[in-house]
């Protein structure tokens, strides 16, 4: 069994949408304080709270602050369940050494928009095309798919836009796909999105750099309102300033989407690089463009739908890919602009992109012969043990 999410978009009333604004600020209010209580706790006596310490001060904090009722119990307990994860995240990456380690901050009004039902069937629930929500009532979902699987959790969550979308984590069987003897490796680049080791090219849709001028345009507009002190302006070239940007995400994420999809269903075995893409661009145009491919989400969605469909995803280390011929292994150092990979060694000419592709597609090849080589040996120990 894995783990699959379902997303809807769901249509309130006006009654419905205040509620659930006002139990997203409760929320928010509740996060705070955990994280509040856990800070104080530390740095006045040296003691670090838990998660079941800090949701066994929800009911204290309800007769202090009655409006806590409003928000279904479960809710509330998963509130300190998410600072509990921004805590751990926050060590790890101490213990990692990481330059950035970011420390749990406070959320301002507003800048919490998810609430998580941890049990399906207490609190929310799927009636045919509704959705019961305790203390809302019946909310319409479009349910443009069925969900399947056994519905584990609920997650509302409210978009910059201000439209409410609900997300149902789903414990599926798996559906593997016929075996394949098909193997490919994914150079992801900025001249094109990927190129495979075959040589096919998947075009950059650059989402971003398509819509970047409107960007520009209702920014200078809001921020010309906001000096000339014209808030009802100002507010409303934010919110297309939101539009904008909540368009190009849904476009980036239905393209990683179907270009995922494609290449699960044609091979058995896909090797990809394991990225940290903000340490590949120094300048604010690299990173700009980094940042609309969108590589992390596409490798992500394509782990994902190939654990379903029983392939296998090995991402190797990218170092020195580009430079290395694929046909000799000797390091042939070129600049960015170059495009063409020409090896003074054994002669090969092969665009550069896919020379990377290549040898990506052999580190993996060899991490899976080396992983396989490791299970026979410890297995063959078995037996003589």
């Amino acid at each position: 069994m894995s783990r699959k999410s379902f997303k809807y978009r769901i249509y309130l009333t006006n009654g419905q949408r205040r509620i659930l604004e006002q139990q997203l600020e409760e929320c928010r209010w509740t996060y705070n304080e955990v994280l509040a209580e856990r800070k104080r706790a530390y740095e006045e006596r040296g003691e670090t709270l838990r998660r079941y310490d800090t949701q066994a001060m929800l009911p204290v904090w309800k007769r202090v602050r009655p409006t806590l009722k409003l928000v279904h119990s479960q809710v509330l307990q998963n509130v300190c369940v998410r600072v509990d994860l921004a805590f751990k995240a926050f060590f790890r990456r101490v213990k990692e050494g990481a330059q950035a380690v970011g420390f749990p901050r406070f959320k301002g009004f507003g800048r919490y928009d998810s609430i998580t039902y941890p049990q399906y069937g207490n609190g929310a629930e799927l009636d045919g095309e509704r959705l019961i929500l305790s203390k809302v009532g019946a909310v319409h979902v479009v349910l443009h798919r069925p969900v399947e699987g056994t519905p584990k959790t609920v997650t509302l969550t409210r978009s910059r836009t201000g439209k409410w979308y609900v997300s149902f984590s789903c414990a599926v069987k798996a559906k593997p796909l016929p075996p394949t003897d098909a193997v490919v490796g994914v150079d992801v680049g900025l001249a094109s999105f990927a190129t495979l080791s075959h040589g096919e090219e998947i075009e950059n849709p650059r989402f971003y750099r398509r819509d970047e001028a409107d960007l520009k345009r209702v920014q200078k507009l809001k921020d010309a309102a906001k000096h000339a002190q014209q808030w009802h302006e100002h507010r409303r070239h934010k919110k297309a300033l939101a539009h904008i940007h909540e368009r190009i995400a849904d476009r980036r994420a239905n393209f990683a989407h179907q270009e995922s999809r494609k290449l699960v269903d044609r091979y058995q075995v896909i090797v990809c690089e394991d990225l940290a893409p903000m340490e590949m661009g120094r300048s604010r145009g690299m990173r700009k463009s980094i940042v609309d491919v969108a590589w992390i989400q596409f490798i992500e969605m394509t782990v994902a739908k190939a654990e379903e469909a029983g392939r296998r995803v090995i991402l190797v280390n990218p170092r020195n890919t580009t430079k290395m011929c694929s046909t000799c292994g000797e390091i042939v150092p070129k600049k960015l602009s170059e495009r063409v990979h020409t090896c003074p060694h054994c002669g090969l000419v092969l665009g550069r992109d896919q020379n990377a592709a290549l040898n990506i597609l052999q580190r993996g090849l060899q991490s899976l012969r080396l992983s396989h080589d490791e299970c026979g040996a410890a297995h063959s120990e078995a037996q003589v043990l």
